[in-house]
Protein backbone atom coordinates (compact mmCIF):
# COMPACT_ATOMS: atom_id res chain seq x y z
CA UNK A 1 0.00 0.00 0.00
CA UNK A 2 1.66 3.02 -1.28
CA UNK A 3 -0.77 5.61 1.13
CA UNK A 4 -2.04 4.29 4.53
CA UNK A 5 -5.34 2.72 3.82
CA UNK A 6 -8.18 4.54 5.86
CA UNK A 7 -10.17 2.44 8.22
CA UNK A 8 -13.03 3.03 10.40
CA UNK A 9 -13.14 0.97 13.50
CA UNK A 10 -17.20 1.19 14.72
CA UNK A 11 -16.99 0.07 18.53
CA UNK A 12 -17.67 1.35 22.30
CA UNK A 13 -14.71 -0.60 23.67
CA UNK A 14 -12.22 2.18 24.13
CA UNK A 15 -9.69 -0.24 25.54
CA UNK A 16 -9.51 -2.05 22.51
CA UNK A 17 -10.20 0.26 19.91
CA UNK A 18 -7.39 2.54 21.55
CA UNK A 19 -5.05 -0.96 21.31
CA UNK A 20 -6.33 -1.32 17.61
CA UNK A 21 -5.59 2.04 16.58
CA UNK A 22 -1.54 2.12 18.11
CA UNK A 23 -1.09 -1.28 16.18
CA UNK A 24 -2.71 -0.11 12.83
CA UNK A 25 -0.71 2.80 12.67
CA UNK A 26 2.38 1.46 12.97
CA UNK A 27 1.23 -1.28 10.14
CA UNK A 28 0.65 0.87 7.46
CA UNK A 29 -2.47 2.30 8.14
CA UNK A 30 -4.46 5.28 9.01
CA UNK A 31 -7.49 4.62 11.65
CA UNK A 32 -10.45 6.83 12.88
CA UNK A 33 -12.68 5.83 15.43
CA UNK A 34 -16.71 5.63 16.52
CA UNK A 35 -18.47 4.77 19.71
CA UNK A 36 -22.02 4.26 18.61
CA UNK A 37 -23.78 3.52 15.00
CA UNK A 38 -24.39 7.14 15.06
CA UNK A 39 -20.71 8.40 14.94
CA UNK A 40 -20.17 5.59 12.55
CA UNK A 41 -23.07 7.56 9.97
CA UNK A 42 -21.59 10.98 10.84
CA UNK A 43 -17.79 10.10 10.21
CA UNK A 44 -19.02 7.92 6.66
CA UNK A 45 -21.17 10.82 5.37
CA UNK A 46 -17.99 13.13 5.70
CA UNK A 47 -15.44 11.28 4.69
CA UNK A 48 -13.90 8.26 2.49
CA UNK A 49 -12.61 5.29 4.27
CA UNK A 50 -11.23 2.00 2.35
CA UNK A 51 -12.60 -0.39 4.67
CA UNK A 52 -14.82 -0.15 8.23
CA UNK A 53 -14.49 -2.73 10.80
CA UNK A 54 -17.55 -2.95 12.76
CA UNK A 55 -18.70 -4.46 15.74
CA UNK A 56 -21.69 -6.39 16.37
CA UNK A 57 -22.91 -5.68 19.81
CA UNK A 58 -23.11 -1.77 20.47
CA UNK A 59 -25.34 -0.12 23.32
CA UNK A 60 -28.34 1.25 21.30
CA UNK A 61 -28.45 0.80 17.27
CA UNK A 62 -26.11 -2.27 16.80
CA UNK A 63 -23.62 -3.04 14.76
CA UNK A 64 -26.09 -5.51 12.21
CA UNK A 65 -28.54 -2.41 11.95
CA UNK A 66 -25.92 -0.10 10.88
CA UNK A 67 -24.26 -2.65 8.34
CA UNK A 68 -27.94 -2.85 6.79
CA UNK A 69 -28.50 0.91 6.29
CA UNK A 70 -24.59 0.71 5.13
CA UNK A 71 -25.55 -1.52 2.36
CA UNK A 72 -28.04 0.52 0.68
CA UNK A 73 -25.81 3.22 0.12
CA UNK A 74 -22.29 2.28 -0.20
CA UNK A 75 -20.20 -0.59 -1.17
CA UNK A 76 -17.34 0.21 0.96
CA UNK A 77 -15.75 -2.82 2.45
CA UNK A 78 -16.69 -4.28 5.79
CA UNK A 79 -15.52 -6.67 8.23
CA UNK A 80 -17.48 -8.13 11.12
CA UNK A 81 -16.45 -8.16 15.14
CA UNK A 82 -18.62 -10.95 16.83
CA UNK A 83 -18.60 -12.48 19.60
CA UNK A 84 -17.35 -16.15 19.64
CA UNK A 85 -20.70 -17.92 20.41
CA UNK A 86 -22.74 -16.00 18.08
CA UNK A 87 -22.62 -18.08 15.03
CA UNK A 88 -26.14 -16.29 14.09
CA UNK A 89 -24.32 -13.26 13.87
CA UNK A 90 -21.44 -14.08 11.64
CA UNK A 91 -24.13 -15.52 9.20
CA UNK A 92 -26.97 -12.23 9.65
CA UNK A 93 -23.46 -10.16 9.05
CA UNK A 94 -22.86 -11.83 6.01
CA UNK A 95 -26.14 -12.16 4.68
CA UNK A 96 -26.62 -8.61 4.69
CA UNK A 97 -23.58 -7.76 2.45
CA UNK A 98 -20.67 -7.90 5.17
CA UNK A 99 -16.79 -8.99 3.50
CA UNK A 100 -15.41 -10.91 6.00
CA UNK A 101 -15.71 -11.43 10.18
CA UNK A 102 -13.46 -11.83 12.81
CA UNK A 103 -14.34 -13.45 16.33
CA UNK A 104 -13.41 -11.77 19.18
CA UNK A 105 -10.97 -12.05 21.06
CA UNK A 106 -8.56 -11.83 17.89
CA UNK A 107 -5.19 -11.48 17.68
CA UNK A 108 -3.86 -7.69 16.17
CA UNK A 109 -2.25 -9.45 13.43
CA UNK A 110 -4.79 -11.76 12.59
CA UNK A 111 -7.08 -7.92 11.72
CA UNK A 112 -4.37 -6.35 10.02
CA UNK A 113 -4.03 -9.72 7.58
CA UNK A 114 -7.88 -9.85 7.14
CA UNK A 115 -7.83 -6.05 6.09
CA UNK A 116 -4.79 -6.67 4.03
CA UNK A 117 -6.61 -8.80 2.32
CA UNK A 118 -9.67 -6.94 1.52
CA UNK A 119 -7.64 -4.00 0.36
CA UNK A 120 -6.10 -6.54 -2.29
CA UNK A 121 -8.83 -7.18 -3.74
CA UNK A 122 -9.93 -3.93 -4.11
CA UNK A 123 -6.56 -3.15 -6.03
CA UNK A 124 -7.06 -6.63 -8.24
CA UNK A 125 -9.82 -4.34 -10.23
CA UNK A 126 -6.86 -3.04 -12.59
CA UNK A 127 -6.62 -6.74 -13.89
CA UNK A 128 -8.39 -7.48 -17.30
CA UNK A 129 -11.67 -5.52 -17.81
CA UNK A 130 -14.96 -8.24 -18.39
CA UNK A 131 -15.64 -11.44 -18.12
CA UNK A 132 -18.82 -13.22 -19.44
CA UNK A 133 -20.53 -16.44 -18.78
CA UNK A 134 -24.05 -16.97 -20.70
CA UNK A 135 -25.83 -13.75 -20.25
CA UNK A 136 -23.66 -12.30 -16.48
CA UNK A 137 -21.19 -10.02 -17.49
CA UNK A 138 -18.42 -9.59 -14.75
CA UNK A 139 -16.92 -6.11 -14.64
CA UNK A 140 -13.33 -6.47 -13.03
CA UNK A 141 -12.29 -2.89 -13.04
CA UNK A 142 -15.93 -1.60 -11.10
CA UNK A 143 -16.18 -5.06 -9.51
CA UNK A 144 -19.99 -4.88 -10.67
CA UNK A 145 -21.71 -7.67 -12.78
CA UNK A 146 -24.83 -7.49 -14.60
CA UNK A 147 -27.20 -10.17 -15.84
CA UNK A 148 -29.47 -9.92 -18.83
CA UNK A 149 -28.58 -6.06 -18.69
CA UNK A 150 -29.66 -5.49 -14.97
CA UNK A 151 -27.52 -4.71 -12.28
CA UNK A 152 -26.83 -7.36 -9.79
CA UNK A 153 -26.26 -6.07 -6.18
CA UNK A 154 -22.80 -8.09 -5.24
CA UNK A 155 -19.98 -6.97 -2.21
CA UNK A 156 -17.01 -7.17 -2.83
CA UNK A 157 -16.53 -10.85 -1.59
CA UNK A 158 -19.61 -11.72 -3.55
CA UNK A 159 -18.24 -10.78 -6.49
CA UNK A 160 -15.38 -12.47 -6.50
CA UNK A 161 -16.58 -15.62 -5.40
CA UNK A 162 -18.60 -15.37 -8.30
CA UNK A 163 -15.60 -14.22 -10.84
CA UNK A 164 -13.70 -17.44 -9.32
CA UNK A 165 -16.05 -19.36 -9.89
CA UNK A 166 -16.94 -18.45 -13.48
CA UNK A 167 -13.08 -18.80 -14.33
CA UNK A 168 -13.12 -22.34 -13.52
CA UNK A 169 -16.83 -22.66 -15.09
CA UNK A 170 -18.07 -26.43 -15.43
CA UNK A 171 -14.87 -27.52 -12.97
CA UNK A 172 -15.36 -27.95 -9.28
CA UNK A 173 -13.94 -25.26 -6.93
CA UNK A 174 -12.92 -26.38 -3.83
CA UNK A 175 -14.31 -24.74 -0.60
CA UNK A 176 -10.81 -23.72 0.60
CA UNK A 177 -9.88 -22.54 -2.94
CA UNK A 178 -12.82 -20.63 -2.59
CA UNK A 179 -11.56 -18.93 0.21
CA UNK A 180 -8.28 -18.05 -0.66
CA UNK A 181 -9.39 -16.58 -4.21
CA UNK A 182 -12.12 -14.77 -3.37
CA UNK A 183 -11.84 -13.41 0.67
CA UNK A 184 -7.44 -13.75 0.71
CA UNK A 185 -7.39 -16.46 3.68
CA UNK A 186 -8.15 -19.92 4.44
CA UNK A 187 -10.84 -21.46 5.74
CA UNK A 188 -10.72 -21.83 9.62
CA UNK A 189 -12.70 -24.77 11.45
CA UNK A 190 -16.19 -24.43 11.44
CA UNK A 191 -16.30 -21.60 8.96
CA UNK A 192 -19.13 -20.88 6.94
CA UNK A 193 -18.28 -17.85 5.52
CA UNK A 194 -17.84 -19.44 1.45
CA UNK A 195 -21.08 -21.10 1.86
CA UNK A 196 -22.98 -18.03 2.89
CA UNK A 197 -21.58 -16.18 0.41
CA UNK A 198 -22.37 -18.94 -2.41
CA UNK A 199 -25.74 -18.63 -0.82
CA UNK A 200 -26.22 -15.49 -1.28
CA UNK A 201 -25.18 -15.05 -4.93
CA UNK A 202 -27.18 -18.01 -5.85
CA UNK A 203 -30.22 -15.84 -5.02
CA UNK A 204 -29.23 -12.64 -6.46
CA UNK A 205 -28.45 -14.85 -9.48
CA UNK A 206 -31.85 -16.79 -9.67
CA UNK A 207 -33.00 -16.78 -13.17
CA UNK A 208 -29.85 -15.43 -14.62
CA UNK A 209 -29.55 -17.23 -18.29
CA UNK A 210 -29.67 -20.56 -16.76
CA UNK A 211 -26.53 -20.47 -14.40
CA UNK A 212 -26.34 -22.55 -11.66
CA UNK A 213 -23.84 -23.14 -8.73
CA UNK A 214 -24.25 -26.86 -7.29
CA UNK A 215 -23.12 -27.80 -4.55
CA UNK A 216 -20.36 -31.14 -4.44
CA UNK A 217 -21.29 -32.52 -1.14
CA UNK A 218 -18.52 -32.20 1.70
CA UNK A 219 -15.78 -30.54 -1.46
CA UNK A 220 -16.74 -27.40 -3.42
CA UNK A 221 -18.98 -25.66 -5.57
CA UNK A 222 -19.16 -25.65 -9.31
CA UNK A 223 -20.76 -22.84 -11.63
CA UNK A 224 -22.68 -24.21 -14.88
CA UNK A 225 -24.71 -22.82 -17.50
CA UNK A 226 -28.03 -23.83 -18.71
CA UNK A 227 -28.28 -26.54 -15.75
CA UNK A 228 -25.34 -28.96 -17.12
Amino acid sequence: MSAAARVLLVDDDVELTAAVGEYLRGNGFAPDFAASAEAARRLHAEQHFDVIVLDVMMPGESGLDLLKQLRGESDTPVLMLTARAEELDKVLGLELGADDYLTKPFHLRELAARLRAILRRLSSRAGPGTLRIGRLALNRRALSAEADGRLVPLTTAEFMVVEALARSAGRMKSRQDLALEALGRPLTAYDRSIDTHVSNVRRKLAGCGGLQIRSVRGQGYVLTEDGG
